[in-house]
């Protein structure tokens, strides 16, 4: 009997291809969710094999072997392939594309499913006895030396990683001087340490969601828990997360942005003494691989990622939780296009898990399922401790004289908030200098020639950018069209308004948030650093300030051009201003 190899390849071909075994294998290995490499056209192509069959609508004759076998166990179960054929088929994408979506950069290039050697930097002898005074000459060493002889066991390197100074230098002098050695631990499963029992009490509509959900635990179910600002969903979440861990389950919490990954993480690490796998597009090769290992192993119980995350393997479920659920950025909007709240809430049904959607504005859809008794509806509606709901003020704008989009009534409320050593922020969701290049003489305007979008001016650095597919390009003073040189800037976004903001507060320090000022690694954790110490006064930004962020001394929020977020041509655009 021949055996056929069905195979997946990340090409955009909505098919599998057949293989033959490779020549040296042991048939019994073969099994679906494997990886393989195989040869298509004249290159070497990462395959996942889907299925082992005796049938083919190709003749044996013609047929390639495989060329090797990549895994020895299959890193995903055939749960999880069922899964990815059924978003295949739902979203109408190549089954090879979204199977490999399910893998990270590393494993699709056909690098070895290894964790990497675990490490710690511990104190050798001469290390436990040296004084900090020792090393007064170097106080990054004296920091360090401190740090590990309150750590004797030592402290893993990927902790001393989240260290905002550069630790390694000091290590590496240390070292020298006989002071510090690193030493590798073994990569098994290690024991987790007990976790303490929580500090804060539940009030009586958390203890009734809490409840809820844990009597759903072992089957699947869907919780709406919507809870305003401020109502302790995230304290929720711990609660569930912490029984589960003490079943020995793992929990995934999904939320839309990288920005709200660190913050989400630092609350999470604070209540847990435990690793935790984070999983988004902001971390190296090496490092989402590490983690997706450490949670497709069962080693690592919490698992806190966006939109990619949805796929990585469980191997003991306990439940899924979806953060701001309503937030659109859980939609692929490129390449494999697909919704992971959606995926999600599929994946817990043939994990037979509850799952948990939070948010302080739900979707219009979740609110329907509500309605239809598929979701059970969980409310939290009192703020936690003392917090006040906000005094809301709606100005009207048409007869009043701005400063380039900003009232006097807003920059008069600026200036008293920061006079009184308080914070302010404003919220406008259109990055750039101006959303049109625009010719006051004829009335022309600078469009994409590939995708027919308007061209945003980037004043900074001189440039018409399509937000749409990223062309550039320079922007001219002559009009193409009718050769006047009128040609202007039309409309505000936020780096008009950061520059506003500088005239009228030169005194102030204002940091501007969105995607053009966080491009770079640790620049936007820099950035919420310096507002949480107080550093900056004024803090400007798109939809990224929008979602989870805790300032406590904010105490003035201003959006501005409200119109635009409400009556775009978006037909979400209420529900999303919301």
């Amino acid at each position: 009997m021949n055996i056929i190899l069905k195979i997946a390849i990340p090409v955009p071909l909505n098919k599998t291809f057949d293989y033959l075994p490779p020549k040296s294998v042991d048939l019994r290995r073969l099994k679906p969710g494997a990886r393989l490499l195989v040869p298509f056209g004249r290159q070497t192509r990462t395959g996942y094999l889907l299925e082992v069959t005796s049938t083919s609508e190709t003749t044996i004759e013609k047929l390639k072997h495989a060329e090797l076998l990549l895994d020895e166990q299959p890193l995903i179960s055939e749960k999880e392939l069922a899964l990815l054929r059924w978003a295949s088929y739902y979203y109408h994408h190549p089954i090879g594309e979204v199977v490999g979506s399910a893998f990270p950069v590393a494993l699709r290039k056909g690098g070895k499913a290894e964790l990497p050697p675990i490490s710690k930097l511990v104190l050798t002898q001469s290390g436990s006895n040296t004084h900090q005074a020792e090393l007064s000459r170097a106080p990054r060493q004296a920091a360090l030396i401190h740090l590990l002889q309150n750590n004797p066991p030592g402290i893993y390197i990927e902790e001393l990683n989240r260290l905002e100074w550069n630790w390694r230098d000091a290590a590496r002098g240390l070292s020298k001087k006989g002071l510090v050695t690193t030493i590798e631990v073994a990569t098994s499963t290690e024991s987790l340490p007990k976790i303490p029992p929580p500090l804060l009490a539940l009030n009586k509509e958390q203890e009734q969601a809490v409840s809820a959900v844990s009597n759903s635990f072992g089957h699947f179910k869907s919780f709406l828990l919507e809870g305003v600002t401020g109502s302790g969903k995230t304290e929720v979440y711990l609660r569930l997360i912490q029984a589960l861990i003490e079943k020995g389950q793992q929990v995934m919490v999904m939320v839309p942005e990288i920005s709200l990954t660190p913050q989400l993480e630092a609350r999470f690490q604070a209540r847990f003494p435990i690793p935790i796998a984070t999983y988004h597009s902001g971390l190296s090769e090496q490092k989402r691989l590490h983690h997706w290992l450490r949670f497709q192993k069962g080693d690592w119980p919490i698992l806190l990622g966006t939109r990619s995350a949805v796929f990585i393997p469980m191997k003991n479920p306990g439940m899924i939780i979806v953060d701001e659920e309503h937030d659109s950025s859980f939609k692929q909007q490129e390449g494999f296009r697909f919704s992971a709240r959606d995926i999600a809430i599929v994946r817990a049904q043939r994990l037979n898990v509850p799952i948990l959607l939070g948010t302080a504005t739900p979707s219009l859809e979740s609110l329907l399922n509500c309605q239809r008794k598929r979701y059970q509806h969980l409310h939290l509606t009192k703020r936690a401790g003392n917090a006040l709901p906000p005094k809301l003020h709606l100005l009207d704008l048409r007869n009043k004289k701005l400063e380039e989009g900003l009232s006097p009534e807003l920059i008069k409320a600026i200036r008293q908030t920061v006079e009184r050593g308080e914070q302010a922020l404003l919220f406008l969701n259109r990055r750039g200098f101006a959303p049109t290049w625009i010719c006051h003489s004829c009335g022309y305007t600078a469009d994409c020639s590939r995708c027919h979008a308007r061209m945003v001016f980037h004043k900074h650095h001189n440039v018409l950018r399509c937000h749409h597919c990223g062309k550039e390009q320079r922007p001219t003073q002559r009009c193409p069209k009718c050769r006047q040189s009128d040609l202007q800037p039309l409309g505000i976004g936020t780096e008009r308004i950061e520059q506003v903001l500088n005239q009228l507060f030169p005194r102030q320090r204002i940091a501007r948030i969105d995607r053009d000022t966080t491009r770079r690694k640790g620049e936007l954790d820099k950035i919420l650093e310096q507002v949480n110490s107080g550093e900056i006064s004024i803090l400007l930004g798109t939809q990224m300030l929008a979602k989870g962020h805790h300032f406590p001394n904010v105490t003035l929020v201003g959006i501005l051009d409200i119109d635009h977020g409400l009556f775009s041509y978006d037909f979400r655009a209420s529900e999303k201003m919301a």
